[in-house]
C-alpha cells in the first residue's frame, strides 16, 4: 500500500493565512490614491455650490432681520456720527438707504442676483455701521482696541459681529453667487448668446453656432 505523501500535507497546513488578504487589497496605496482623487473632485464639484449658497442664505437673514427691524422701528440715526460722505445726509437719508439696501439685498443675496454689487452695497453699510456704532469711541492702545472685538459693548465697543460679516462677505464679492444662482444662469445665457455670433471670439466657441432654442 502506498503511503501519503506527508510533505504535501505539511506544506498546505503551513500556507500563511489570507483573511486579511480583502482588506490589505482594498487599502493599497493605489486604491487609496484614487478614492482621494474621486473624494477630491466630488468636494471641488459642489465647492462652486455649496459654501456661495450658504454664506448667502446666513447673510441674507441677516441683513434681512436687520432691515425688516428698521422698517418697523423708528429711525435712531440721528444721534450718531456717520463718516463721510454719509456725515453730508440728514439721518432720514441714511435711514432709507440702509433699510431699503439691507431688505433689497437680503432677497437679491437668497436669489444670487447681482452678488457682486449687493455684496458691496452691504460691506459699505456693514463699514458705515462699525464707524459710526460698534468702533470704541476712546482707545490709546492696540489692546484696547483688541476689547472692542467682542459680540457685546462692555464700554469697548463691540465690532465683531460686523467683521464677521465682512469677512463672509468678501467670497461672494470676488468669487460670486457660486453655480446655484441666477447670476450663473444669466451669464452661462448670455455666453450661449455670444456664441451665436458669426465672428464671435468667445473663448470655447465655434463661430456660427446658434443657441437651438431662441427662446
Amino acid at each position: 500500500m502506498k503511503e501519503p505523501d506527508e510533505s504535501r500535507f505539511l506544506s498546505a497546513s503551513n500556507e500563511p493565512s489570507c483573511i486579511a488578504c480583502p482588506v490589505a487589497a482594498v487599502l493599497s496605496p493605489a486604491n487609496l490614491r484614487a478614492a482621494f482623487g474621486w473624494l477630491s473632485g466630488w468636494f471641488d464639484h459642489l465647492g462652486d455650490i455649496i459654501p456661495p449658497l450658504l454664506l448667502r442664505i446666513i447673510l441674507a437673514y441677516e441683513f434681512g432681520e436687520a432691515g425688516w427691524e428698521k422698517l418697523q422701528g423708528e429711525n435712531w440715526f440721528a444721534d450718531l456720527t456717520f463718516p463721510f460722505p454719509f456725515s453730508l445726509l440728514p439721518p432720514e437719508a441714511n435711514w432709507l438707504l440702509a433699510t431699503g439696501f439691507e431688505l433689497l439685498g437680503a432677497a437679491a443675496l437668497v436669489a444670487g442676483l447681482a452678488t457682486r454689487f449687493f455684496s458691496l452695497v452691504l460691506a459699505v453699510i456693514t463699514l458705515v455701521a462699525i464707524a459710526a456704532v460698534h468702533w470704541p469711541s476712546e482707545w490709546a492702545t492696540f489692546s484696547d482696541l483688541l476689547e472692542g472685538y467682542a459680540i457685546t459693548d462692555q464700554g469697548h465697543g463691540n465690532y465683531k459681529l460686523p467683521l464677521l460679516y465682512l469677512a463672509m462677505l468678501a467670497p461672494l464679492l470676488f468669487g460670486g453667487a457660486g453655480r446655484l444662482s441666477l447670476d450663473h444662469w444669466l451669464a452661462a445665457r448670455m455666453r450661449k448668446e455670444d456664441c451665436c455670433q458669426p465672428q464671435t471670439t468667445v473663448s470655447g466657441c465655434k463661430a456660427g453656432t446658434c443657441l437651438e432654442n431662441s427662446d
